[in-house]
């Protein structure tokens, strides 16, 4: 379900018999990685990169020569470092400050074997912080912090944490006075919104996970009166491999789209056969070539100070 970034809570000690996919980081990372091969949703991200993102980062500037931004969740780095290239690309010669706040020592360790062999970044310097959103907001509140953000990212990481409305608080209060702060999830009318309002109390193993999607986001920053921009974002994922009975990567697609470990050998038969027909609904995928397609769409946010 929610499974989005590398950006897994800690483990938890389960009762039932089905867990977790945030149980196993291995079996979690091999998931993700298989999600991310087999969708669209890095592609769809290029794309509002490539033709919108320039455009946003144009008023962020006003003069300046040196630019600090924060990515939160950001994984291995590399959708963080394709924005780099644009904001480098629209001010050149700027130094960049990037700090970046992830949990996962492996994605770290990633994203540091990317940046040493990513061209061009010699005015950009990393500072990676090994902790959650929380235990960052914490760190900055008690050291008195005041350092602000021209730019700050979190790409599908408000799944993971306990309150999304008070984290996105947080995180527009570090904005610099023409900062601006971009949210990227699921879209309200993508298959993951149908399959998480139908099946969300079978599958809701965790406090962390929030079934939430851009709808949501939308309807809390119109409560605040923050202005933001919103821009949908077409991605697709084919999960006609979950459908062959025993196939090892539609296993784990499938531990993927219902997060839970090995939900196909811990699923009750009843829930396993209401899931694998909902997915056949129009709500959630289309058949195309002999492909069962799911509905992946995402939607990008983009808040102004």
């Amino acid at each position: 379900m929610p499974l989005r970034s590398s950006y897994p809570p800690s483990k938890l000690d389960m009762a039932s018999s089905m867990k977790t996919l945030l149980s196993d980081e291995s079996r979690y990372l091999k998931s993700f990685n298989l999600f991310l091969d087999r969708s669209t949703e890095h592609k769809c991200m290029q794309v509002f990169i490539d033709e919108i993102l320039p455009g946003e980062l144009a008023s962020i500037g006003d003069g300046k020569c040196s630019f600090n931004v924060l990515g939160v969740g950001s994984g291995a780095g590399a959708v963080d470092l394709q924005m780099l290239s644009k904001l480098q690309l629209k001010y050149p010669g700027a130094s960049v400050n990037n700090e970046i706040v992830e949990p996962s020592s492996e994605q770290i360790h990633n994203y540091k074997v990317l940046v040493a062999k990513t061209p061009n970044l010699e005015n950009v310097s990393f500072n990676w912080n090994k902790m959650t959103s929380s235990e960052y907001e914490n760190h900055v509140k008690e050291n008195k912090e005041n350092k602000t953000f021209d730019f700050i990212h979190m790409i599908q990481m408000l799944y993971y944490v306990s309150d999304p409305a008070a984290t996105i608080k947080f995180f527009h209060s570090l904005l610099g006075p023409k900062g601006k702060l971009l949210i990227i999830l699921v879209s309200g009318t993508s298959g993951w919104s149908h399959l998480w309002k139908t099946f969300k109390h079978q599958l809701c193993f965790n406090e962390f996970s929030q079934y939430i999607t851009t709808q949501d986001i939308k309807e809390y920053l119109d409560s605040t009166g923050l202005k933001y921009q919103h821009y949908d974002l077409p991605s697709y994922l084919d999960i006609t491999e979950c459908f062959t009975e025993g196939d090892e990567k539609g296993e784990l697609l499938m531990d993927f789209l219902t997060e839970t470990c090995e939900f196909n050998k811990t699923a009750p038969p009843d829930l396993k056969a209401k899931i694998m027909s909902f997915l056949r609904q129009p709500e959630c995928t289309t058949e195309k070539d002999g492909k069962i397609i799911f509905n992946n769409t995402l939607g990008a946010i983009m808040v102004e100070p």
